[in-house]
């Protein structure tokens, strides 16, 4: 990815697209350094890595009356864990995409009068800042079963792990639910796909989060794929996927 002005990044919250309503996004991911200088350090400090840790911050106009829009969707998430997915440039399969588990840590809305209602907020992470891709655009209406494009991440080492980020964004029909899972292959073809994870059954907008246990995955291509029921059922999601 080249040098770009930042026009049209993404931010998913566990069940909403705040996307629309923000108009800064910060990511920040770093690792403690703790001291071992000792006397035999010749002169100079040493440090070893300690505890990680990343944080989100964004902020924007503010909306509210929906459980889609920022008021609605940061009350409910507010100091609840859930994935979060945040897009540099666009959403769209294979787009770069950034993906942790975090709370929601702060909520802060209002200003003088005259200004645009706004609204900021952080999310500070239980799990590692991943950089990965996403599986699944959010502007893609599923009404059944199918499965998405394969993305070439490459194969997990033994210690690492695959994350999933699932955000249903909407929902509709009568009883309708959604099963989706993640697929590997060691091919693009996706000839003989084996299931990596599986995630909850969900009949209205929210989020989940998934990551494999940390054996070593041989496989190299993975795709997002859905089981869909119910009458008339329809479904808006979007799946971000990354190894770390």
């Amino acid at each position: 990815m080249a040098k770009f002005v930042l026009l049209d990044a993404r931010l998913f919250a566990p069940g909403a697209d705040l996307s629309g309503a923000s108009n800064k996004i910060e990511l920040t991911s770093e690792i403690e350094d703790k001291d071992t200088t000792n006397y035999r350090s010749a002169g100079w400090k040493e440090i070893i890595g300690g505890l990680g840790s990343a944080e989100i911050s964004a902020e924007g106009q503010w909306e509210a009356g929906d459980p889609a829009l920022v008021d609605d969707a940061s009350w409910a998430d507010l100091g609840g864990q859930g994935p979060y997915t945040v897009c540099p440039a666009d959403s769209t399969v294979g787009a770069l995409a950034y993906i942790t588990a975090g709370m929601r840590a702060d909520y802060k809305i209002g200003d003088a009068v005259g200004e645009v209602a706004p609204w900021t907020g952080t999310v500070k992470s239980s799990w590692p800042l991943v950089r990965g891709q996403i599986a699944h655009p959010p502007g893609t209406a599923r009404t059944a079963a199918g499965s998405g494009t394969a993305l070439n991440l490459g194969a997990v080492a033994a210690g690492q792990r695959l994350y999933a980020a699932v955000h249903v964004l909407s929902a509709s029909g009568t009883t309708p639910s959604v099963t989706l899972t993640v697929e590997s292959d060691d091919a693009a073809g996706m000839t003989s796909p084996t299931t990596v994870l599986t995630f909850d059954a969900a009949a209205a907008a929210g989020g989940q989060v998934l990551r494999t246990d940390g054996t070593a995955i041989t496989d190299t291509h993975y795709r997002a794929a859905w089981a869909i029921s119910g009458t008339s059922p329809s479904f808006m999601f979007a799946v971000s996927l990354g190894i770390r």
